[in-house]
């Protein structure tokens, strides 16, 4: 599925209008090019939507016989940048994405794409998880998925509460890697929770 085209124009035009809303001088030197840099980041930051993440795992497949299945197969530390939806600000962080192979293996650099895909959206990350690991069961059809993302929220961060050094977790598990003791111990092999 083709993205839909970002409206570079009307990004432009709604920055020129933020900056007047809070009082700024839109033609001083120092914001001549701000409208165009926005227009460039945000082409960026929602170049995921209209991306079928499931259809990225699905082509990275391929089928394995018995002994070359594993028992779980985990990338660590997929670094990700996503806009918070409330927002509009940035939260980053790292996702673990864990699978339980059942008749085929993924290519591992499709998990790193369909990480960035769905981050690259408004999002949020309770969903954000629960996204990537639907694209896992759907893509891929394992035995088990488990995803766990540890990220800084701008909203936190650089206002209200302020809280700096916060981070938050979330997990989204699907099939065996739902049970609790193949959870932890998937969570224990990605090294996220420390203690």
């Amino acid at each position: 599925m083709t993205p839909p085209p970002i409206d570079r124009a009307r990004i432009e035009a709604a920055v020129l209008e933020l900056l007047a809303a809070i009082g700024e001088d839109v033609g001083r030197p120092g914001l001549e090019s701000t409208p165009r840099r926005v227009a460039d980041a945000y082409s960026e930051f929602f170049s995921g939507l209209g991306v079928d993440a499931a259809d990225l795992v699905r082509q990275a497949t391929v089928a394995a016989e018995p002994h070359q299945l594993g028992e779980v197969v985990i990338v660590r530390d997929i670094s990700f940048r996503s806009m918070c939806e409330h927002h509009l600000l940035p939260f980053v962080g790292v996702a673990h994405v864990a699978y339980v192979p059942g008749e085929t293996i993924v290519g591992l650099g499709a998990l790193p794409r369909v990480v960035d895909a769905l981050a690259s959206r408004p999002q949020l990350q309770e969903r954000l998880g629960e996204e990537i690991a639907d694209a896992v069961q759907v893509g891929a059809r394992p035995d088990g998925v488990l995803v766990v993302l540890d990220a800084a929220h701008g909203c936190v961060t650089t206002r209200g509460p302020r809280q700096t050094g916060s981070t938050t977790v979330t997990l989204a598990s699907r099939g065996a890697l739902s049970e609790p003791a193949a959870r932890a111990e998937a969570v224990a092999l990605m090294g996220t929770l420390r203690v």
